[in-house]
């Protein structure tokens, strides 16, 4: 499963493991002696911060509670930013469908927010998806179905962006968790008095 770094593309979160991220911007040396060993001490050095964040990622996920029968869970964690007060998650809730590519359609479904008792960390909850809903434009019965991504109806779905912690997304088996990061504006725009 692919995933991106860019932000305003959506994500795709996936069950068991959070993903890390990729080690970037490696400088090559050449061939000296010298470059080697200072390029196999630069990735000794990612190795050890890599082990470090994976060990504090699975003590914080080890403070929520396991999915239970017929639920899984989902953890999202998101790389640190210098302006994380400019950003947010959306998560988007659903399942991939085959259907016409000309109406809208949207589960029934609420997602509710819950803490970890004792530790006051945040988690989400999808209890059970409801029915599906769609407008009902006239399409050509010949026409081909296209995969599709149907979300929860409602409101979107907007979280503080926090990389010191997993968002954590309990749903049931079969429904998918995605997630879009949206950054905003700097500056401040004025109000005029009406």
């Amino acid at each position: 499963m692919k995933t991106r770094d860019h932000l305003h593309n959506g994500y795709v979160a996936t069950p068991g493991q959070p993903h890390l991220g990729k080690a970037a911007g490696v400088v090559s040396f050449g061939s000296s002696d010298c470059g080697r060993f200072l390029l196999m001490l630069a990735f000794t050095a990612c190795s050890l911060v890599a082990g470090e964040l994976h060990s504090d990622r699975d003590k914080e996920l080890k403070a929520f509670p396991p999915a239970g029968e017929g639920m899984r869970r989902f953890a999202i964690v998101l790389p640190h930013r210098q302006d994380e007060d400019l950003l947010k998650v959306e998560l988007l809730v659903g399942r991939t469908l085959k259907l016409d590519p000309d109406n809208r359609y949207v589960f029934g479904g609420c997602l509710e927010q819950e803490t970890v008792t004792g530790w006051g960390y945040e988690y989400f909850i999808l209890k059970s998806l409801g029915p599906m809903a769609g407008t009902l434009m006239a399409v050509d019965p010949a026409a081909p179905k296209v995969d599709r991504f149907i979300t929860l109806g409602g409101e979107l779905r907007f979280h503080r962006y926090n990389s010191r912690l997993p968002l954590v997304v309990y749903v049931p088996q079969g429904v998918e968790v995605r997630y879009r990061i949206w950054r905003g504006n700097a500056g401040l725009a004025m109000a005029s008095e009406g």
